[in-house]
């Protein structure tokens, strides 16, 4: 502590920058010439360095010693400029007896450009993530790192880290008038160096130490700090891969995607963590040997809790350290490119955690958030809410975006939780929200943002598609935004999902009462891109696994679960399935273990039931990838046509999958009776056949099905001139080609 008398005998500004609250210490320290030079001196050299006993000034090939102010840290030199060079090292002893020789922070000009500043302001800066955080960086042959943030509530920022034993009276950085930034050039400083930013509140006075919101690097949970990341020397060999995509016409093409938890897939020994190249290797062969075209991973941005399956997301710019670094996720991305695999990454801009390491009120005040709770709290979540009327907050969302898909060749991102974005009073009781300008309850600014995030991705990252975890019945979400749309890709068809999973999980004596659950959908299939979702949230939270929710014995139970899935193939729309329900894992999904691999290895696929679903499935990938008529209109109605959807008595319902090149016939049959001599109409005459069948003995069924050739008579039935009599196996589907 100052005494009272030393105190009055300094300036203002040495006395802030003291108690740590001066908001530009380029004002005081570092090299200032003289209001009134002497015959011996127009310079001063000034620096602070806490706990010093002794400095020196290296310039000039000379060493000079800077005199201490007494009672202080401060220490100055005095002399004439030309002995002084732009960029001078300072030699210092501390409180521990180290030795310290580093150039002054305080001798180097601004780094952050004013285009910078301007475009982001302006909330269209997409590379800020180069700019803002922490990147090391040379300054006339002199190595360090350039620290810089965003923070206008903010008196005082201090960068603290391993490099100054985490005192915030060292390196407080300069702020760029009233733009909010703040930047310091650290030299001597390294990538792997562990930091945090130390903030001051201008009204509160009120010190926070928080991690950096763009940092790309940040240490394993339980610890929190940011990590210089150094900068990428990864040499990408997927470019075979990103020129076909830039050309992909994803909407007549398969797109079946095997949705991925990283963390819980596969464990390695004593239950730990694979890493991402593990995790590349396995992965690309079972994905590959299902035919899933697509992985979709569950958020690996990082997070401080593992139970948040990684949703609650505080290093928006750092692939989480549980599984390596960010290289090595590059390795992992481009592993599955080199195997014609792409992946998607889940992505959180709906909200982030209250962790007071990380986002929420970052400077002292609602920053990133609203600071009315109406509007900037998800109390069911116990989460913040994004406040997209701030430009930077916008531009800090959409530059991540264009990071994962441009840094890391990420093919497309699923917006998680776009109904609570979109709706202001999403999960809110009367009294709880505020209505928009027009007193309605839709969010225009999260309209406004998800309209740009989509022009943005899709005009930036040719073939990058964004799909909308959307779960009402908004309008226009898979539309263009120059016609009124929200401008994702595709829309996850929540309705469809909700509405086949309770009819197939009612006894079958019932079903014919719910017919309506299997064709309503239809309805609407084709109002929006649709991607069809048995995902993670269905098999959590005591929902059951997939298995778990089939009514009946155990044969019953595969048997439904059989023709559900080949329900979902055949049904218009893009697929998703999660993992462990391709092979009928009994127990619900648990993110803290492995999968129940164990449940394929004993017998195979006529004694297994779990090796026949897994047979199923990837069947039902290699028919959804190869037939045209499966995929190649799956947005257009004229893919689709109903050959019976009456049929509610006997449960049955059969239609049409068509495309320019045919057209493949599905009949499925949602009780366990054994239907012979079933009549069908069909639109050709000709020699149908069977080309899948799910309850043959490849996938432990009873093998009940129909002889190779199946001839049409003609007998008018269901509107056709045509017709044929089936064999429909219990709880079965069929897929029917005809040779004409």
């Amino acid at each position: 502590m100052l005494s009272a008398k030393l105190a009055q005998g300094l300036s203002n500004d040495l006395l802030r920058i003291i108690a740590a609250t001066h908001h530009d210490p380029f004002e005081v320290l570092g090299k200032h010439l003289l209001a009134v030079p002497t015959s011996t001196a127009d310079t001063c050299v000034r620096v602070f360095i806490p706990g010093a006993s002794n400095v020196s000034l290296h310039t000039n090939n000379a060493v000079v010693a800077a005199n201490r102010i007494e009672g202080t840290d401060f220490f100055e030199w005095y002399g004439p400029s030309a002995q002084v060079s732009t960029h001078y090292q300072v030699e210092w002893t501390d409180r521990h007896n180290r030795q310290h020789k580093e150039f002054d922070p305080y001798c180097f000009a601004p780094q952050v450009g004013e285009l910078d500043i301007h475009l982001f302001g302006e909330g269209q800066h997409w590379e800020i993530f180069r700019v803002l955080g922490a990147h090391p960086k040379s300054i006339n042959g002199i190595e360090g790192v350039l620290f810089a943030t965003w923070a206008p509530g903010a008196e005082r920022i201090s960068v603290v880290g391993d490099f100054n034993d985490w005192d915030g009276r060292h390196h407080p950085m300069r702020v760029r008038g009233a733009s909010g930034l703040w930047e310091l050039f650290i030299p001597g400083v390294a990538a792997g160096t562990n930091y945090k930013f130390e903030i001051r509140n201008r009204h509160s006075h009120q010190v926070f130490l928080k991690t950096d919101p763009y940092g790309q690097a940040f240490e394993q949970r339980p610890k929190t700090s940011s990590i210089v990341a150094a900068p990428s020397e990864y040499v990408w060999e997927d470019s075979s891969w990103m020129n076909v995509r830039a050309q992909w016409d994803w909407q007549r093409s398969p797109f079946s995607v095997y949705e991925v938890h990283l963390g819980s897939w596969r464990r390695g020994e004593g239950n730990s963590f694979l890493n991402y190249r593990d995790l590349a290797h396995q992965l690309a062969d079972y994905v590959k040997y299902m035919g899933f075209t697509h992985i979709e991973v569950l958020p690996i941005t990082e997070h401080p809790l593992d139970d948040s399956w990684g949703y609650q997301t505080t290093g928006y710019y750092a692939p989480t350290s549980r599984f390596g670094s960010p290289d090595e996720f590059r390795y992992f991305v481009d592993y599955l490119h080199q195997n014609n695999i792409g992946i998607i990454l889940d992505w959180v801009p709906a909200h982030f955690p209250k962790d007071a390491h990380a986002l929420a009120r970052f400077d002292g005040t609602a920053l990133y958030e609203h600071e009315d709770p109406r509007l900037g709290e998800h109390r069911d979540w116990g989460t913040l809410i994004y406040n997209y009327s701030r430009n930077e907050v916008r531009n800090f969302l959409l530059a991540n975006a264009l990071f994962w898909l441009k840094e890391f060749h990420i093919d497309g991102l699923r917006v998680d939780a776009v109904a609570s974005m979109l709706h202001l009073d999403y999960s809110r009781n009367h009294g709880e929200w505020i209505p928009n300008i027009y007193g309605g309850n839709e969010n225009l600014e999260a309209m406004a943002f998800l309209g740009q995030l989509n022009v943005l991705c899709h005009g930036q990252c040719p073939g990058a598609i964004v799909v909308a975890e959307e779960s009402t019945a908004w309008p226009q979400v898979t539309r263009p935004t120059w016609v009124g749309g929200l401008g994702f890709s595709m829309k996850w068809n929540m309705g469809w999902m909700h509405d086949t999973l309770t009819y197939i999980s009612k006894d079958p004596i019932f079903r014919q009462y719910h017919h309506d659950q299997l064709t309503f959908g239809m309805m609407y299939a084709f109002t929006e891109n649709f991607q069809l979702p048995f995902s993670h949230d269905e098999v959590v939270h005591g929902k059951g696994s997939m298995i778990g929710k089939m009514p009946g014995d155990d044969w019953q139970k595969f048997a439904n679960l059989r023709l559900l899935y080949t329900y979902l193939y055949t049904y218009p729309g893009a697929k998703l399935l999660f993992m462990g329900c391709e092979f009928g894992q009994w127990s619900e999904w648990a993110h803290a273990r492995s999968l129940d691999w164990h449940l394929l290895e004993s017998g195979d696929y006529q004694q297994n039931k779990h090796v026949g679903l897994q047979t199923l499935v990837r069947d039902l990938n290699k028919l959804y990838t190869t037939l045209p008529s499966l995929y190649e209109r799956s947005f257009n109605h004229d893919g689709f046509e109903w050959v019976d959807c009456h049929d509610s008595t006997q449960s049955v319902i059969s239609y049409l999958r068509k495309s320019s090149q045919g057209f493949t016939l599905v009949v499925l049959n949602f009780t366990p009776a054994l239907r012979e001599n079933y009549r069908l109409g069909v639109p050709v005459a000709g020699i149908y056949h069977e080309i899948f069948n799910s309850d043959s003995a490849y996938y432990c069924g009873s093998n009940k099905g129909n002889s190779e050739q199946i001839p049409t008579e003609p007998i008018s039935w269901m509107g056709h001139a045509q017709s044929m009599q089936l064999t429909l196996p219990p709880l079965g589907a069929l897929l029917l080609k005809c040779d004409y």
